[in-house]
């Protein structure tokens, strides 16, 4: 049975868009790690605040700069937190040991 013209059209056109989709999840899976970098936050993008990513130099820096601050010691804290604790100790039955008021 010989192929006819229109029996290699439709062929045709069913096979063309069978591959073009194949061929996008490997793409993509290539061009997701570095188009998440240009994509602006509100269009869900990284947020500003994101760290860098692995194997960067910036990522280094701030990897140091985690570990550098892990290591200091904590502000001291000042009697403007203690305060209203200790006032609030005083005039309030349900306030636990810890300071904060019970949640009912």
């Amino acid at each position: 049975m010989p192929i006819s013209r229109r029996h290699l059209a439709v062929l045709l056109a069913v096979m063309l868009p069978a591959c073009s989709l194949g061929g996008c999840g490997t793409i993509n899976e290539k061009l997701a790690d570095g188009m998440g970098d240009y994509v602006p936050q509100w269009a869900g993008g990284l947020p500003a605040d994101a760290p860098p990513r692995p194997g960067t130099a910036k990522y280094d820096e701030y990897m140091k700069d985690r570990e550098r601050k892990r290591f200091e010691q904590a502000p001291p804290k000042g009697d403007a937190t203690t305060a209203p604790a200790s006032s609030a100790s005083s005039s309030s039955a349900s306030v636990s040991s810890s300071g904060l008021n019970a949640v009912h």
